[in-house]
């Protein structure tokens, strides 16, 4: 089984168009196949890279690899000595780049009881994450968008995921994570999170818009054109925000997360 796996991955290089992040994760298969063994089913790349909005200069690279059972803990060790080699490392990429080693009961549905799971973190991290409500969304994202570098697609292995499923799973977010930032607002003193809470709101709107999940270019889009106007100079300076750029918006991000609120309200509570 894993020299058949090994023979599917040979053309890793025409994984994405980008050389560094093939390399990163050709690597980061080599060492889920070595550790795994038969317990290895097989490696799915989604997010930005596989939605077209992918940006070298600020996104993540987000891998999934599907296990047969839950990683045992000899397994773990393993993963977790591989993972800190390549965070250490000086190959590029090897850290904004997140995955989560999920099985495959655990993943054909959102299961609350069954929420604890492996994961690589952006900052090159290693650990058992509980993986909340937002994977409904990450679940239809993997489901429609995914690309299977190795093993069964997507499809083939999530459950389809219900429009009230992925309004709810957004209302979940927005109320549980951003609701208590309107009090407790010490995050937003910062000009990269403004801008990244205020490009969460645009997604968080498309999905209860129109129950999918979009990246955070092609969701500031569609905010663009439906918002109303007093909107959109704040959206427009969160899109084109990149590293060391100031922004100083606090109180009108605050305004724009109430906003999304009432409209969250609006869509779940009343229908």
């Amino acid at each position: 089984m894993i020299k058949i796996l090994y023979n599917q991955c040979m053309d890793y290089q025409s994984w994405t168009p980008y050389s560094e992040v093939n390399a990163a994760l050709q690597r980061i298969l080599q060492a889920s196949q070595q550790a795994l063994q038969n317990n290895f089913v097989g490696m799915i790349l989604h997010g930005s890279l596989t939605s077209g909005d992918f940006d070298p200069h600020r996104s993540d690279v987000d891998f999934l690899v599907v296990t047969m059972q839950p990683v045992t803990a000899d397994q773990l060790d393993h993963l977790a000595n591989a993972f800190e080699q390549l965070t250490h490392s000086s190959l590029p990429w090897s850290t904004n780049v997140e995955g989560s080693f999920i099985p495959l009961d655990a993943l054909r549905r959102y299961d609350p009881p069954n929420i604890y799971h492996p994961a690589l973190r952006c900052d090159g991290s290693f650990g058992v994450d509980g993986h909340g409500t937002d994977w409904i969304l990450q679940r239809w994202n993997i489901r429609e968008y995914g690309r299977a570098l190795v093993g069964p697609e997507p499809k083939t292995l999530i459950d389809p995921i219900s429009a009230d499923d992925m309004r709810k799973a957004s209302a979940g977010i927005l109320r549980g994570w951003w609701q208590p930032m309107l009090e407790d607002d010490f995050r937003l003193e910062d000009a990269e999170y403004q801008a990244y809470a205020v490009m969460t709101m645009c997604r968080s709107f498309y999905t209860l818009k129109t129950a999918e999940v979009a990246s955070k270019p092609t969701a500031a889009r569609y905010a663009l054109s439906v918002l109303d106007p007093r909107w959109l100079p704040l959206i427009e300076e969160a899109m084109q925000w990149r590293h060391g750029m100031k922004m100083d918006r606090k109180e009108l991000v605050k305004d724009f997360i109430r906003f999304t609120l009432d409209f969250c309200t609006e869509i779940v509570d009343r229908g």
